[in-house]
């Protein structure tokens, strides 16, 4: 995925809009579809934000700790490997990453993920197995649903193949590195979505399924549960970065959800009553991270409530003083000294969550 990954990155930041083709709908600075159906996701934001957002090639020698390796595939998989392992040598759990984007923009070899993935493998220490997830409008949900699904059937067979079976150096480590049955669903925003919706049809398939890969635990980290209308904090809480805004929230969700949709549908709003009840889903112990400052704080709490009162295991860890997805702002980890012990706090709780479960 080296090149995969720079070329979709490459094609994201330099895909020009066609001449005499026109914009029939736009999000400011991110993306523009064009009337021949077309997707224009040249950045015309802020350009200090634009390094954040440049891909970082994997590398086979150690840095910091880890090695980095792509996997081309079905779906592609980005792999950081630390050279820690586990007591007395034993395999690590695996951390599957489902990235965000409002299920329409980014990749996983952006600096934002990496910046702090890189630094999650190191300090759990975990197998981190990023999955390049498709793009909407091209791709609606479920297609998001069924590349992480199609990950954990990657990493089963990768698993279960036999020495020599397989031509990838990166491979082999990878299988002789990872204990799959511990596995941890983690997602940024709309990927936490996907933590609670990959999980859930894994837990439908059953155990049996899927052995030896067993998910032992979710972590959704602001993820973009919300309700067709406005929550008070929504309302109430004023945007302060350009890698979220209610635009973003409303349009990206639009081009998205099935067509016809409303953000009341199951894939946005599992507490609602359009979704199947909370007590018939099975999930795996869920933690659940939630921004005090976020614009969708007040439906991710209702999320949370909503899981407690059918019987779910779930933690929730409060970012105080910090916005949606604030840990992905390498600039602000470094520079800020309250960001940073904000984001060395949630790197904390999911050691200490992998570790119980």
């Amino acid at each position: 995925m080296a090149t995969a990954a720079t070329e979709t990155q490459q094609q994201q930041q330099q895909q020009q809009a066609p001449a005499g083709r026109k914009v029939v709908d736009e999000v400011s600075g991110w993306l523009r579809v064009l009337d021949d159906g077309s997707v224009d996701r040249t950045w015309t934001g802020p350009p200090e934000a634009l390094p954040l957002m440049q891909p970082v090639p994997p590398y086979a020698e150690p840095r910091d700790g880890h090695t980095l390796h792509d996997l081309p595939g079905e779906p592609n998989l980005r792999v950081y490997l630390p050279e820690a392992r586990g007591e007395g040598g034993a395999r690590l759990p695996v951390i599957v990453q489902l990235h965000g984007g409002g299920f329409c923009i980014s990749h996983p070899s952006w600096l934002m993920y990496h910046h702090f993935y890189a630094r999650l493998a190191c300090a759990v220490p975990a197998v981190v197995v990023a999955v390049e997830l498709p793009l909407a409008p091209e791709r609606r949900l479920p297609a998001h649903i069924d590349a992480g699904v199609a990950a954990l059937r990657r990493l089963r067979a990768i698993a279960l193949s036999e020495d020599g079976a397989v031509d990838d150096p990166a491979i082999e480590l990878l299988r002789d590195a990872a204990d799959v049955s511990r596995v941890f669903l983690i997602g940024d925003s709309s990927g936490g979505n996907l933590v609670h919706l990959v999980a859930a049809r894994v837990g439908q398939d059953g155990a049996g399924e899927w052995a030896p890969l067993r998910v032992a635990g979710g972590i959704p980290i602001h993820p973009g549960f919300v309700r067709a209308t406005r929550s008070r904090s929504e309302l109430e809480t004023k945007a302060d970065s350009v890698f979220f805004t209610l635009d973003m929230l409303d349009k990206f969700l639009a081009l998205a959800l099935p067509e016809g949709a409303t953000k009341d549908h199951p894939f946005t709003c599992p507490m609602g009553t359009q979704a199947p009840p909370l007590e018939s889903v099975p999930l795996p112990p869920l933690l659940v991270a939630v921004a005090e400052h976020d614009l969708i704080r007040d439906t991710n709490l209702e999320y949370c409530d909503a899981l407690r009162a059918a019987g779910k295991d779930v933690e929730v860890l409060i970012n105080r003083g910090m916005s949606h997805s604030f840990y992905l702002n390498k600039y602000a980890v470094d520079m800020d000294p309250v960001t940073g012990e904000r984001a060395r706090e949630l790197i904390d709780a999911v050691k200490g969550f992998v570790s119980r479960h």
